[in-house]
């Protein structure tokens, strides 16, 4: 772990130790970390002083919490249903991560807290899309049922009328 290691040696050695690990090279940490390619040779080569703004960009790419997912907010047994899903886009891998909401004012917190959590985007119900657009800056999508999901509930109701 780089924020770690870095204590114990040097940031340049450390550096360079977590990209070999992670069979990285600086031109992709300058891509990921949106630090010029530059300025990480003049680090790796110990021709400048590292500052604190880089060592926290270079930290959050390399150390990052979690995968990148994307949030699904919706009833229990429907996330129950895509556990283990995820999606490909460009190459990278998003995980789906559900989060349970049941109503209007658990959906929005759950929208917060995805976003808060890194949530590349966030899908919910099309009744909340449009209020989940004004408290996030990511994508959002909506869910919409399928004419078998309806047919589904109109069973239910019949049933329930009946008996």
């Amino acid at each position: 772990m780089l924020s770690k290691r870095m204590f114990e040696t040097d940031f340049r050695t450390a550096l360079e130790e977590e990209l070999r690990r992670r069979d990285m090279t600086i031109k992709e940490l300058a891509e990921q970390s949106g630090i010029p390619l530059a300025t990480l040779y003049k680090i790796s080569s110990g021709e400048v002083d590292v500052r604190l703004s880089t060592v926290k960009k270079i930290v959050l790419v390399l150390e990052q919490k979690h995968p990148p997912f994307v949030a699904v907010i919706a009833a229990k047994f429907l996330l129950d249903e895509l556990e283990g899903h995820g999606i490909t886009v460009r190459d990278k891998v998003y995980q789906i991560r559900g989060y349970t909401a049941n109503s209007i004012e658990e959906c929005i917190i759950a929208a917060v807290m995805a976003e808060k959590e890194g949530a590349a985007g966030i899908i919910c119900a099309p009744v909340l899309a449009s209020m989940v657009e004004k408290v996030v800056d990511v994508p959002v999508a909506i869910m919409k049922p399928k004419a078998a999901t309806v047919l589904d509930a109109l069973d239910v109701v019949a049933r329930r009328l009946g008996a």
